[in-house]
């Protein structure tokens, strides 16, 4: 079944010409991954099918109430709502239901108003979809609903779109950079999720692994063209190499060809024939084909840093808390030279924290940072580069000087580095506020890299940077000499690029693991799980003590977890008001009157309780 068509559009801002005359089709359950350079025009054609944005000319046809959800790169989200505001704005009237069932849980004694909160569950038949609602926002990290989200995180509101985005169960789901500002377990959860259920999805996305597990097809836009592959990422990788090579060997016969042209058309006497007449016209194709060129340049710099010395970095038993939350405690570790260190970790567990301690920027609790004399470091931070209003892309890099040194003596000009940064001269004098995400990262890196450090740390580098950008980082990391620390939630390239990973499991733990990620991965997988462990200790005949225990009855089991949770609201009731009594004053009559209200609570959850054992017993046996 056909979702959507796109036929022959346009998109052009003034003389740049982003595509033209392209087509492609989405069919139901096709999971598609776009792939094309920074700045060819990759959110430009998103913004399109979420109707944000029109093709200069041609047109997108939608089938008839097809339901679409969009996930931006920069979700715009209404600040003054909630989380749960923000989610229930979505276009699913099952939330609203969830909803109101939520809310009469924390009110129990209006039990009509709960009886109808159950009973319109029931109706809808919204058990099913409460508890994917729950999970999704369990697994995204937004368990407190009542945030504002003027006050979350820009990783937070990514975060809370892409929940929004998936509980709004559309037909197609259009994204944009989905993986962005997820830490590697929401990763592999929202992987496994669209690679097992029924989503028709289109996509943009730098993370290679999640390409190759996901997608069953891939969309290029290259050099202008459109190219189409029925498979995931390795099978594309395949075929656009054999196109390529193929595209070479048909322009080198081009040239041949020409080379003979060429030399016809000099021969020609002035009257022409109708034949050759014919022959001059089919010339002009012939030379364009001969002199195409793929634009394929890749970052080169020679840097020319200073030797590291037989010091480095040294960690003396530092430890940083914020409040009752430890990041890490006596953490000891000595940097040695050419040493390339991944770090991964759930957000929250002090990554970032750990290399602004690294740099100076922070003092640790307790411990010391020793740096080497000789260390410069290069610190290439989340933030990316200060945008200035007017100011041009080759006047960032001038800001450094007209002449960048390099090795041996040799110099080059702020425009030939910004060439070897894949800024054509062109581009060089374009607005900084008019690059792309992905352009703006390649010149932040620029600048980091022309102070020739020679300890180079790069907390999430790859966000916003289009896969042949990517490939061209990997490449000059590799030949990087000096220290070399990566903070990234892209698997393929942690695998690609570090030696050993620290993994900041929380509770003031990093673990030293001697692996890239694929590795540690298949560590933590071949090791038992609780329940496994559990379960083989278990002896052989409890299974039929198992089938003996007493059954709840479908309505009984539902019970048994609206108990749980209302205990569960009921018991934060009691201690925030509990709190109150040390801490508002209150005079005396107050004090007899909330008192009342604390009794009314605490009988309630001791009534309840009962109803919840009683229940469990019988699910016991």
């Amino acid at each position: 079944m056909n979702y959507l068509s796109v036929e022959n559009i346009a998109k052009s801002y003034g003389e740049r010409v982003l595509f033209s005359e392209i087509s492609f089709g989405i069919n139901e359950g096709q999971k598609i991954g776009f792939v094309a350079k920074n700045g060819t025009g990759k959110t430009s054609l998103l913004n399109m099918l979420s109707g944000e944005d029109s093709p200069d000319t041609g047109e997108i046809v939608f089938r008839k109430n097809l339901k679409t959800a969009f996930l931006s790169q920069e979700p715009n989200l209404d600040p003054g709502l909630t989380i749960e505001e923000t989610i229930l704005a979505s276009d699913n009237p099952i939330l609203n239901i969830i909803a109101q069932y939520e809310k009469a849980l924390k009110n129990p004694q209006d039990t009509e108003t709960y009886q109808a909160a159950f009973d319109a569950m029931d109706a809808h038949n919204a058990w099913d979809f409460e508890t994917r609602y729950t999970q999704i926002l369990y697994k995204l990290k937004l368990d407190d609903l009542n945030l504002k989200v003027k006050n979350l995180s820009g990783g937070q509101k990514k975060r809370l779109a892409l929940a929004s985005a998936l509980l709004q169960n559309p037909d197609l789901l259009i994204m944009d950079e989905p993986t962005n500002h997820l830490d590697l377990e929401m990763i592999e959860w929202l992987e496994q999720l669209f690679a097992t259920e029924n989503f028709t999805i289109f996509m943009v996305t730098h993370d290679r692994y999640f390409l190759e597990r996901v997608c069953n097809q891939i969309i290029e836009l290259d050099e202008g063209n459109l190219y189409s592959y029925k498979g995931n990422y390795s099978y594309y990788l395949e075929k656009r190499d054999a196109r390529i090579e193929n595209q070479a060997t048909e322009t080198a016969k081009a040239k041949q060809l020409y080379k003979k042209e060429l030399d016809w058309m000099r021969r020609q006497p002035k009257a022409r024939t109708t034949k050759s007449k014919s022959r001059i016209d089919d010339f002009s194709e012939i030379k364009q084909r001969a002199h195409q060129r793929r634009n394929d340049h890749e970052v080169q710099l020679e840097l020319n840093m200073e030797r590291l010395g037989t010091k480095v970095v040294e960690l003396h038993n530092v430890s940083k808390s914020y409040g009752d939350k430890e990041l890490f405690n006596n953490f000891d570790y000595n940097f040695l030279k050419g040493e390339r260190v991944g770090i991964i970790g759930k957000n929250g567990t002090g990554k970032s924290t750990f290399l602004n301690m690294l740099t100076g920027q922070l003092v640790p609790d307790t411990g010391k940072v020793v740096i080497g004399e000789t260390v410069q470091f290069g610190y290439y931070t989340q933030k990316g580069i200060t945008i200035k209003p007017g100011q041009k892309v080759i006047e960032v890099v001038r800001e450094f000087g007209d002449y960048i040194p390099l090795k041996k003596g040799r110099q080059i000009s702020a425009a030939q580095l910004l060439e070897r940064f894949l800024f054509d001269r062109k581009k060089q004098y374009d607005f900084v506020e008019k690059l792309s995400g992905g352009e703006r990262k390649r010149l932040y890196l620029c600048t980091v890299l022309i102070k020739n450090p020679n300890f180079l740390i790069l907390d999430e580098p790859t966000n916003d940077l289009d896969i042949v950008t990517l490939n061209v980082l990997e490449s000059f990391l590799l030949d990087f000499p000096g220290c070399l620390i990566v903070v990234s939630h892209d698997r393929y390239f942690m695998d690609k690029i570090v030696d050993h990973l620290f993994v900041f499991k929380g509770e003031g733990e990093i673990q030293d693991f001697p692996g890239n990620y694929s590795d540690y991965r298949v560590y933590e997988d071949s090791k038992p799980s609780k329940s496994a462990s559990e379960e083989n200790t278990k002896p052989k005949n409890d299974w039929k003590k198992d089938q003996t225990k007493a059954k709840l009855s479908y309505n009984e089991q539902k019970e048994h977890s609206r108990l749980e949770k209302e205990i569960a609201t009921l018991e934060k009731e009691r201690e925030a008001l509990q709190n109150k009594f040390a801490t508002e004053g209150w005079d005396g009559e107050e004090i007899d009157k909330q008192s009342k209200v604390l009794q009314e609570i605490i009988d309630s959850i001791s009534e309840k309780e009962m109803r919840w054992f009683e229940l469990s017993e019988k699910l016991e046996g």
